[in-house]
């Protein structure tokens, strides 16, 4: 995952648009330290808000609950967009999928705008073993019991439903389910503005 500091113009503030803190890619096992040194190279900007837009097909769920700490412990928000690399004003419609969602619950306050899709799997590792002159096999193992048991610990301290994990722990595999509005809401996940 990368992070850059792009400016919020959509209230056309001119020189005094706030700054905020984009994340945008996969969630990996190096994410949360990469965001720590993110914000200790910043922290001299003043017009740095602590809000992330967050644009993320997901990645590591462990690494993804670091983060959601450490936003969290920092009094961070997030919110699902993007911005365009081409200067074109934003933020955009994004995505937070899969384990963003989990990191994205460590915010002290969660939106989804519309047209941004949040989505929930079950968790996987996909494992690839050699298998002598013939190749090599992948192995798929999904979440057991005291995993799925953490992830719901996690969601209750951090505000959300416990079944929310629930249901994305029962979804059959490759199948992915992007939330609606209403099952934010009920499962206190996001809301669509601030």
């Amino acid at each position: 995952m990368t992070f850059r500091v792009e400016t919020l113009d959509g209230a056309r503030c001119g020189a005094r648009c706030p700054h905020v803190i984009v994340a945008d890619g996969v969630i990996e096992t190096s994410t949360p330290q990469a965001f720590v040194d993110f914000l200790k190279s910043g922290a001299e900007d003043r017009d740095l808000k602590r809000i992330v837009f967050f644009n993320s097909r997901g990645g590591n769920v462990v690494a993804s609950m670091a983060f959601g700490h450490i936003l969290r412990d920092l009094r961070i928000a997030g919110v699902v967009g993007r911005f365009r690399s081409d200067g074109d004003s934003g933020p955009f419609a994004g995505e937070c999928l899969s384990a963003c969602v989990y990191a994205m619950m460590g915010a002290v306050r969660r939106v989804a705008p519309p047209g941004s899709e949040v989505a929930l799997h079950r968790m996987s590792i996909v494992e690839t073993e050699a298998e002598g002159w013939f190749g090599q096999r992948t192995k798929r193992s999904f979440a057991d019991a005291p995993m799925i048991a953490v992830l719901a610990r996690y969601a209750r301290r951090m505000g959300v439903s416990p079944a929310l994990v629930r249901a994305a722990e029962s979804l059959p595999p490759e199948t992915m389910h992007v939330l609606t509005p209403e099952e934010m809401r009920r499962w206190s996940f996001a809301v669509s503005q601030f």
